[in-house]
C-alpha cells in the first residue's frame, strides 16, 4: 500500500495538465459549464413554454369562446326577427316573447364578444357593422311592429316585409362575416400553437440529451479527479479503523484530498496518543468501580446493621429501664422515675428515627418495581390507615377522581400518608380540618398535578423550601410529635419519579402542597368524573 502511494504523489513526473486541481476547482468549472449549456437551454425552453401557454390560451380562453359568443349573437339576432315577424301577422303579445329575450341575449353576448375581441381589430370592425345593421332593421321594422297595439295583425310589417328581409339578410350577411372572421383567427392560432409545439418538443430533446451528455461527462470527471483518490484515502483509512492503528494513511489525488490525507494522518496519530491515554483512565475507572461496588456494599451493610444491630441495644435500653421503674418503683422517688422516663422516650425516639433515616436513603435503591397503581385504590387505603386519626380530629378527607400512573405502589403509599398525616397533624383550632387531595391533567407538559389542600396552622413562605430539607422543623416536638423527615421523604419519592413538589406560597388559610407524576392522557379519568357528577 505504501509503495503503491508513493508512486503517485504529485512530484512525480508524467502528471497530466489537471493533476494540481483541487476538488473544487474540479466541481466549480464542471458545474459553470453545465449553468451556462443549462442556462441557454432553460431561458429557450421558458420561451417555448411561455409561448404555448400564451397561445393555447388564446385558443381556450378567447378565440374559442369568441366563436360561440358570434354563434349564440346570431340565434339572439334570429329569435328577435321571428318574434316581430309572428307579431306582426298575428297581433298577438305572446309572440314577442321571442323578440324581448333576444335583445336581452343580444346586448349579453355583445358585451361578451367586445370582452374577448378587443385586441381583433377585424373582428370588432365586422360586430360594429353588425350592430349597425341590426340598428338599421330596429328602427325600420323591430321597434315599430314591436311597439304597435295588440289584438290585430299589424298593418306596418305587411307594408315593410320586403324592406324587413332584406335588411335583415344583411344582419344575416354581416353575422356571418364575424363568424367567418372569427374562425380564421382561431384557425390561425391553432397553427402557430402546432408549430411551437413541434420547436417544443425538439427543444426538449435537446435538452435531455444534453443533460445526459453533462451527466456522463459529470461522472467521468469525478471518478478521475475524486472517486478513485478517496477510494485509496478510504482504503488506508479502513485499516486503521480496523486497529492497526501503526499503518500510516498517505496522501494522494488532488491538492484537497492530500490535505485531507495529511490531516487523518495527524487525527491516526493523536488518535494512537489517545489510546494510551484512555486505557490509562480505564484502568483508574476499573479500581473506581471496584471501590464503588466496595463502598455500596458496606452501606448495604451499614443498613443492615442500623435496622437490627443499632436498634437491638436500643429495645434493650427501654426494656430494661421499664423492668427497673417496675421492680424497683417503691424505692425510686418521682424525679428517679421522671428520669427513666426520660431515657425510655429517647431510646423509642432514637429508634423512630433511625426506622425514618432507612426508608429516607431506600427511596431509589429498594422497591424500585414500576408498576400500574391505582390511584383512587391507593388514597382508599391511606384514608383507612388514618381514619383513627381522621375521627380523633374531625377532619373531613375528600378528593378528586384519581387516575392510574406507573411507579413504585410502595413509595407512592409513603407520599400519601404522609402528606395527609401532615395535613391532619398540622390543623388549626379556630376551623374544622378539611384536607382534599386534587387532580389535574396538564396537555403541555404530559404531566398530572396533584395538590393536597388543608385549612391548617399553614407555612410561613419564607420556610417554603426549608421544610423539605430532612430533620427540618419548624414547631416543638412537645407542640407537633414527628422527626422533621416526612417533607424531605415525599420530595425524594416523587423526584425518583420524574416530578416536582413545591408550597403554593399564596395559599391561605392553611397550605397548598402541589406535587406532579408522569402519566398518560385522563380518558378513563373524565369516564369516573362523569360517572361521579351523575
Amino acid at each position: 500500500m505504501a509503495g503503491r502511494t508513493r508512486g503517485r504523489t504529485p512530484g512525480n513526473e508524467g502528471r497530466t495538465p489537471t493533476a494540481g486541481w483541487t476538488t473544487r476547482r474540479w466541481l466549480s468549472t464542471g458545474v459553470a459549464a453545465a449553468l451556462v449549456v443549462l442556462l441557454a437551454l432553460g431561458v429557450a425552453g421558458g420561451w417555448v413554454l411561455a409561448r404555448s401557454s400564451t397561445l393555447s390560451g388564446r385558443v381556450i380562453d378567447v378565440d374559442t369562446p369568441a366563436l360561440v359568443a358570434a354563434v349564440r349573437l346570431e340565434s339572439a339576432l334570429t329569435d328577435q326577427e321571428t318574434g316581430v315577424r309572428g307579431y306582426g301577422l298575428a297581433g298577438q303579445p305572446t309572440f314577442l316573447s321571442p323578440y324581448h329575450t333576444g335583445a336581452d341575449n343580444q346586448r349579453k353576448y355583445t358585451g361578451q364578444l367586445r370582452a374577448l375581441i378587443g385586441g381583433n381589430r377585424a373582428a370588432v370592425a365586422d360586430l360594429d357593422e353588425l350592430d349597425r345593421r341590426m340598428e338599421q332593421w330596429q328602427q325600420r321594422v323591430g321597434r315599430p311592429v314591436a311597439t304597435a297595439p295588440s289584438g290585430a295583425p299589424v298593418a306596418l310589417a305587411a307594408q315593410r316585409a320586403d324592406e324587413g328581409k332584406r335588411d335583415f339578410d344583411r344582419v344575416r350577411e354581416a353575422a356571418a362575416h364575424l363568424q367567418q372572421t372569427l374562425q380564421l383567427h382561431r384557425d390561425h392560432s391553432r397553427a402557430d400553437l402546432r408549430s411551437i409545439g413541434v420547436l417544443r418538443n425538439w427543444i426538449f430533446v435537446l435538452i435531455a440529451g444534453v443533460i445526459l451528455a453533462l451527466t456522463a461527462a459529470v461522472f467521468a470527471g469525478l471518478r478521475r479527479g475524486v472517486t478513485r483518490p478517496l477510494e485509496h484515502l478510504s482504503s488506508d483509512v479502513r485499516l486503521v479503523a480496523a486497529g492497526r492503528f501503526d499503518h500510516p494513511v498517505d496522501p494522494m489525488g488532488p491538492a484537497d484530498l492530500r490535505q485531507l490525507a495529511a490531516d487523518v494522518e495527524s487525527m491516526r496519530g493523536r488518535l494512537v496518543h489517545e489510546l494510551e491515554f484512555t486505557d490509562s483512565a480505564r484502568l483508574q475507572l476499573d479500581e473506581q468501580a471496584t471501590e464503588l461496588r466496595r463502598s455500596n456494599a458496606e452501606l448495604e451493610q451499614f443498613a443492615y446493621v442500623a435496622s437490627h444491630d443499632l436498634q437491638e441495644p436500643l429495645r434493650k435500653v427501654a426494656s430494661f429501664c421499664q423492668l427497673l421503674q417496675r421492680r424497683y418503683a417503691e424505692q425510686l422517688d418521682d424525679r428517679a422515675g421522671q428520669y427513666i422516663g426520660f431515657a425510655v422516650d429517647g431510646a423509642n425516639r432514637m429508634q423512630t428515627l433511625i426506622n425514618d433515616l432507612l426508608a429516607f436513603s431506600r427511596v431509589g435503591r429498594l422497591h424500585t418495581e414500576s408498576s400500574s397503581v391505582d390511584l383512587e385504590a391507593l388514597f382508599k387505603r391511606t384514608a383507612d390507615v388514618l381514619s383513627i386519626a381522621a375521627e380523633d380530629s374531625g377532619t373531613e378527607l375528600s378528593h378528586d377522581p384519581l387516575p392510574e400512573v406507573t411507579g413504585d405502589p410502595t413509595q407512592l403509599g409513603m407520599l400519601f400518608q404522609n402528606l395527609l398525616s401532615n395535613a391532619i397533624k398540622f390543623r388549626s383550632p379556630d376551623r374544622t380540618p378539611q384536607v382534599r387531595l386534587t387532580a389535574g391533567y396538564d396537555e403541555d407538559d404530559g404531566l398530572w398535578h396533584f395538590a393536597v389542600v388543608d385549612n391548617g396552622i399553614g407555612i410561613s413562605p419564607e420556610f417554603a423550601e426549608q421544610v423539605f430539607v430532612i430533620f427540618q422543623r419548624l414547631h416543638t416536638r412537645e407542640s407537633y410529635p414527628g422527626n422533621g423527615i416526612g417533607l424531605a421523604l415525599c420530595k425524594k419519592i416523587v423526584e425518583f419519579h420524574g416530578g416536582t413538589i413545591g408550597i403554593d406560597p399564596e395559599h391561605s388559610p392553611g397550605t397548598r402542597i402541589t406535587f406532579t407524576l408522569p402519566g398518560s392522557a385522563p380518558t378513563a379519568v373524565a369516564a369516573v368524573a362523569e360517572e361521579t357528577q351523575r
